[in-house]
């Protein structure tokens, strides 16, 4: 087995560059959005009797989700009637969308702008190989005219997947300039889709659109055009649907750090058949992590590990890093995560509490000495650190299905009293059966395993936390959960 103490660090470096991150312009940003009203469904032309008006939508990885009374979100969910898209009242031209949406498994909408270009929304998660009816991408054109077998054409998948789990809140902002007509209503200029931005990282940019997407509600196209949400498929919701007028073509972000717009050749860190481990400062929520190691995993699942107090501060799917302020100029020695990132904590897990309304330590109050990691024959990274007393090995792992990452954590020596792991601190934390939680209403699940080992949930002033107590660590005790996004 290698092994490879504190500051022998495999790196690895490679050229990732379709990946990066190019956020949509600070004029788009910056103009205000006007939020379509879900209080009922008057904003809509003659509501289909499979949408309705909920309150709120309980997610579920692998069931259909369930509606609750209420009001702010859309709610599909076809039956045995007849089921059908639902048309906004608004027509719009140039459009900026930012949209949060929920499928169940095994899911199929879509967004049409205009009603005649379809953003593909589906139950992508997970999924290795993407094609234009995956989500997020531009679905095809369609002619039965062409040679059989190619029938769909002009299709455009997205760059990455960032797709997450059934049952989970998600974002779409989709910038879209709509084909442009002479006075005599010659098309001068094909709609075009600026970008689209799928869970915080850009997917598709600069796609021409020159005529309707397979399933257009209209046989020619037109400078308006009203927002078509498909209900004809499968069940989705949507939490949020705001839109403004302000599009514009700029590529990059003028705020955005300098060196992802001058840098000729940007440098990016990739994962490929085994795991790289990259070593670097992080920013992270306002504070540098100065001992921080990132950890790309196959399958495009990652995260963030803080070797000064254990802590796992941050997954994401997608990329790997940026490791382009290391070298620009003369570096700052940081990095950054290139893929959709879930915010942790980069608090201590582990920790002695006294009292059951003890407020848990920013900074570490028990002994911490860290002993550098381990690689497996696979290249996993097992982290080694001796606190409070005990020997404690960490180890995230990559399902076989590159679905989820689980995190299993052994003790050995004696323990002492009052001592707690804590596995999750958010705004909200929803047991939603069978050991599974909803975290942040449903940015995340985390899964605890059936055992010995009884989880306490508390609500502090400030958020709730997930505990487990660490006991019979002299009989080599084992504390284990999932983490699925």
């Amino acid at each position: 087995m290698r092994k490879t103490q504190f500051f022998n660090i495999k790196n690895a470096m490679g050229f990732f560059c379709l990946l990066a991150f190019i956020p949509i312009s600070s004029r788009a940003q910056n103009a205000a959005y006007t939020q379509l009203p879900l209080t009922d469904l008057s904003a809509f032309k003659t509501p289909p009797q499979n949408w309705s008006i909920a309150g709120s939508v309980k997610g579920n990885l692998d069931k259909p989700f369930e509606k609750q009374a209420g009001q702010g979100i859309l709610v599909n969910q076809p039956n045995q009637k007849k089921n059908e898209d639902i048309f906004t009242n608004l027509e719009h031209g140039d459009i900026n969308l930012d949209i949060d949406f929920m499928m169940p498994p095994g899911s199929n909408s879509g967004i049409y702008l205009q009603g005649r270009y379809e953003i593909q929304l589906l139950d992508s998660w997970a999924k290795d190989t993407l094609t234009s009816q995956d989500l997020g991408s531009v679905y095809e054109r369609w002619d039965e005219t062409r040679p059989n077998g190619d029938f769909g054409y002009e299709g455009i998948a997205p760059r990455v997947n960032v797709s997450r789990a059934p049952g989970l809140w998600q974002n779409i902002k989709i910038s879209f300039l709509a084909p442009k007509f002479d006075a005599s209503g010659k098309k001068i200029a094909n709609a075009r889709v600026i970008r689209i931005v799928l869970n915080g990282v850009t997917i598709i940019e600069n796609a021409e659109l020159t005529g309707p997407t397979r399933g257009s509600a209209f046989p020619t196209e037109a400078a308006m055009g009203p927002l078509r949400l498909q209900g004809d498929h499968g069940a989705v919701a949507f939490r949020s649907i705001k839109y403004n007028t302000a599009v514009t073509s700029t590529q990059y972000d003028p705020d955005a750090p300098k060196h992802a717009n001058i840098v000729e050749t940007p440098v990016f860190v990739e994962v490929k058949a085994e795991p790289v481990i990259q070593r670097s400062f992080v920013n992270f929520s306002g504070k540098m992590i100065s001992h921080a190691a990132s950890i790309g995993y196959p399958h495009h699942l990652n995260f963030g590990y803080d070797l000064e107090n254990g802590a796992m501060f941050q997954t994401w799917r997608g990329g790997f890093v940026d490791a382009t302020p290391m070298w620009w100029f003369r570096g700052d020695g940081t990095s950054r995560a290139l893929g959709s990132v879930v915010k942790l904590n980069d608090a201590p897990p582990l920790a002695v509490l006294n009292a059951d309304n003890a407020a848990w330590p920013d900074s570490l109050n028990i002994d911490y000495r860290p002993k550098g990691y381990e690689l497996d024959k696979q290249g996993y990274p097992t982290f080694k650190y001796i606190a409070a007393g005990l020997t404690v090995n960490d180890k995230v792992s990559l399902s076989p299905d590159g679905k989820d990452l689980t995190r299993r954590v052994t003790f050995n020596g004696t323990a002492q009293a009052n001592l707690y792991y804590r596995v999750a601190v958010a705004k909200s934390i929803d047991a939603i059966g069978n050991g599974m939680y909803s975290i942040n209403n449903y940015e995340y699940y985390l899964q605890l395993p059936k055992g010995d080992v009884k989880p306490v949930l508390r609500t502090t002033a400030t958020s709730q936390e997930l505990l487990l107590p660490v006991k019979d660590t002299d009989k080599g005790a084992t504390l284990e959960y999932s983490m699925i996004w």
